[in-house]
């Protein structure tokens, strides 16, 4: 017999879909049989096979008409993940308000939005799942960090609350959290480091197990998360940090 993939039949939306991690979520859906719509600013990248929509999470109307893009094409929606993000470095004295507003907004109300719009749509499939990508600044304190881990902490407490308020709705609502993964917006950090390399070691060696994660490596937990394989799972938030959140080893000999 041949196998059915996994994600066949089914319909995933992905926000911040053409390139990082979200990039990496689409190729992995992709693989699985499922029907990729990514929602970005730029779709231009996006695979030929994969419909490609224009859309600003921050903007109500912008994400509705993405929505019904992604259904007027397809029919239905089962999968959203919410991966659209924007990073910020400072301590609590650092970021301006008008910035708070911006990073919450794109981070945090952008998930909102989304999931807001689709979910009549999920309601009606079968196996429905939403998938948040929060991070291990949620639960870690990691310095130059407290706007955008403020974001992602909220973004693990949205999880934990539509998993509680629809898993009886047939809609499951988990998170991944990252480590420092190895994405354009650390390569852009790495860039602008007085010096590169030595900034590299460091975030290679603040996971313990030595190296920044890959893009890929999220997406496989994403897909874990989203897919009917894992109907048992929900509220969940599925660290992929290489032990940064939970694990203290001894400094190497």
């Amino acid at each position: 017999m041949t196998a059915v993939p996994e994600y066949d039949g089914l319909v995933a939306i992905v926000t911040g879909g053409g390139s990082g991690i979200g990039a990496a979520v689409v190729r992995e859906l992709i693989a699985r049989g499922a029907r990729v719509v990514a929602i970005d600013l730029d779709p231009s990248n996006v695979p030929a096979d994969v419909l490609g929509v224009k859309a600003d999470v921050t903007d109500d109307e912008s994400v509705r008409t993405a929505v019904q893009q992604a259904v007027d094409a397809y029919g239905r929606i089962d999968v959203v993940v919410n991966n659209a993000g924007v990073g910020a470095q400072g301590t609590v004295e650092d970021n301006p308000d008008d910035q708070w507003h911006q990073v919450f907004d794109v981070n945090v109300m952008g998930a909102v939005r989304v999931s807001r719009a689709a979910l009549p749509y999920l309601r009606q499939s079968p196996a429905a799942a939403i998938v948040n990508v929060a991070s291990v600044a949620a639960t870690t304190g990691i310095p130059q960090r407290a706007l955008y881990s403020t974001t992602k902490g909220a973004v693990q407490s949205l999880t934990m609350a539509m998993a509680a308020d629809h898993l009886r709705e047939g809609i499951r609502v988990n998170c991944v959290n990252p480590g420092t993964a190895d994405t354009p917006w650390v390569q852009r950090l790495l860039g602008a480091a007085p010096d590169p390399q030595a900034e590299r070691a460091a975030l290679d060696a603040r996971q313990p197990h030595g190296r920044l994660v890959s893009a890929e490596e999220v997406a496989l937990a994403v897909v874990y998360l989203a897919g009917p394989s894992s109907g048992s799972t929900a509220g969940t938030a599925l660290a992929v940090d290489g032990g940064m959140a939970t694990l203290r080893l001894r400094p190497r000999n």
